[in-house]
């Protein structure tokens, strides 16, 4: 399937776009399925051309995808939790912030830069039928090993893209998250000074 079949669109207090009303991040992926490379290309190609301070574009992006060496790599750098379900996910892909330039000039804005990448990527994704799922649990330090990168780059995230599976293949307490509804703070607790 390419699109889930839970519907999980967002009660906002204000309407907004349906693709980001509708936008989630489910953790059952369809390990049978190969990604759509057009498609990763595209979210991709979104990601590539978000706002950038400067156009300094500090963002890079390893995409492993699964049944590679490298999605094995991306794997094991996971922490347990995510080890239970990421590993399905067609692609893996680690953002990575440039926080120093190559001249040695700190990049200041490299991580705002590279969440409106992945935003970019992931608002694309769901748009054309992949679901995205963002991980902050993962180790850095082993994907700077196997990728070898400079101490300027910085492994940020780890993100799954792939098609929406069974959420019976999860374990149970993530079955039960995968179709809770979902919750957000108000919006004046959000904003916090305004004139």
């Amino acid at each position: 399937m390419s699109t889930p079949v839970i519907d999980r669109t967002a009660p906002t207090e204000h309407p907004v776009l349906d693709v980001l009303a509708g936008r989630w991040s489910p953790r059952a992926f369809d390990a049978q399925n190969s990604i759509d490379e057009a498609k990763l290309a595209t979210a991709l190609e979104a990601a590539r051309w978000s706002p950038s301070a400067n156009n300094s574009q500090p963002w890079r992006f390893i995409v492993a995808r699964r049944g590679t060496a490298l999605h094995a790599q991306v794997v094991d750098a996971l922490m347990g939790f995510n080890q239970a379900w990421a590993g399905n996910a067609a692609v893996l892909v680690v953002a990575i912030a440039e926080t120093v330039a190559a001249d040695g000039t700190p990049i200041t804005h490299a991580l705002y830069d590279l969440g409106q990448a992945v935003a970019h990527f992931s608002v694309q994704a769901h748009h054309d039928g992949l679901v995205v799922h963002q991980m902050s649990g993962f180790d850095p330090e082993v994907v700077r090993e196997f990728a070898d990168l400079e101490p300027r780059f910085v492994p940020t995230t780890v993100f799954a893209v792939g098609e929406f599976g069974d959420v019976t293949t999860l374990p149970e307490v993530l079955q039960e998250r995968e179709v809770a509804p979902r919750v957000r703070r108000p919006i004046n607790e959000t904003v916090v000074l305004s004139a």
